[in-house]
């Protein structure tokens, strides 16, 4: 009789030293997601005065006071004017940033490259430097307190980070495509709606993302340029909920914090998929 031993792998004690980290990063980017969630159950006493982060009592009085609204706004009004102000952005930088992009990645004209690298210098322009200026600007022409200063400057291509990022992924596609296309007679604008732009869904995808999560938590430029509450979004209602409610409302601005957050997570959940896409898959497969 032969005798068989077994063979057991060595454990390789890097490897699980590198998943337990992996794994304590991600409780700690996750801890305070639970703690908002956890804390928007609490009662408005518990919030403050309890450390633990599971609440003794659910307190789920929190969320029907936070979906009855803010200074009789209804949540549906704040919810609709968020979606509007953050679809218009994303609809803007897509749409002028790829033109933009298609400019300078495809085209040639004079003064290219100093046009390029200065638009890529304003990348270091704070936003508060032309904070007066835009705002003197649109009160001239009567459009504060309104959205059209949060939404017409993205049909403006006035992002250069997304321009930039376009062009690079444009300037990764075949010249070879759009050659074919013009033998077949299209023009510029044809080449471009027809064989750069279906190729270039991934930057457009993130494009999209990452307007629609910055514009959605945008605070700072709606307080500026929104006066009237029937006009406020979600973010500028959190400060507001505190102001009409008192600040020992704790529970429910915790609760409209929860409910303004779903949005983000359904738009990325969504779409994040083709974050990962590569041009295999957005057209260039044999």
């Amino acid at each position: 009789m032969t005798s068989t031993t077994a063979t057991h792998k060595p454990v390789r004690w890097g490897r699980v030293a590198l998943h337990a980290g992996c794994l304590a990063a991600l409780l700690v980017m996750l801890y305070p997601l639970a703690w908002l969630l956890a804390t928007s159950l609490k009662p408005a006493d518990e919030v403050i005065a309890s450390l633990n982060l599971l609440p003794g009592h659910l307190e789920w009085s929190n969320y029907t006071t936070a979906l009855d609204g803010v200074n009789d706004v209804s949540i549906w009004r704040l919810l609709g004017n968020s979606l509007l102000i953050a679809g218009g952005a994303v609809a803007g930088n897509v749409i002028s940033c790829s033109l933009a992009a298609y400019a300078f990645a495809r085209l040639r004209f004079r003064f290219r490259g100093p046009l390029f690298a200065f638009m890529i210098a304003t990348i270091m322009l704070p936003h508060h430097a032309v904070l007066i200026p835009q705002y003197i600007i649109f009160n001239q022409l009567g459009l504060v307190n309104t959205y059209w200063p949060l939404i017409l400057p993205k049909f403006l291509a006035t992002e250069a980070f997304f321009v930039f990022l376009i062009v690079q992924f444009m300037r990764g596609l075949p010249r070879e495509l759009e050659e074919a296309a013009r033998i077949d007679g299209c023009g510029p604008f044809r080449s471009f709606f027809q064989v750069v732009l279906p190729l270039t869904r991934p930057a457009l995808i993130t494009t999209a993302i990452f307007t629609f999560i910055w514009t959605w938590n945008d605070f700072f430029t709606q307080l500026i340029y929104l006066f009237d509450p029937d006009k406020f979004t979600l973010t500028l209602a959190l400060r507001s909920f505190v102001d009409a409610s008192s600040t020992s409302a704790f529970g429910p601005m915790f609760a409209l914090s929860v409910i303004a957050l779903l949005p983000i997570v359904l738009f990325f959940l969504a779409f994040q998929r083709f974050l990962v896409e590569g041009m295999a898959s957005s057209g260039l497969k044999g």
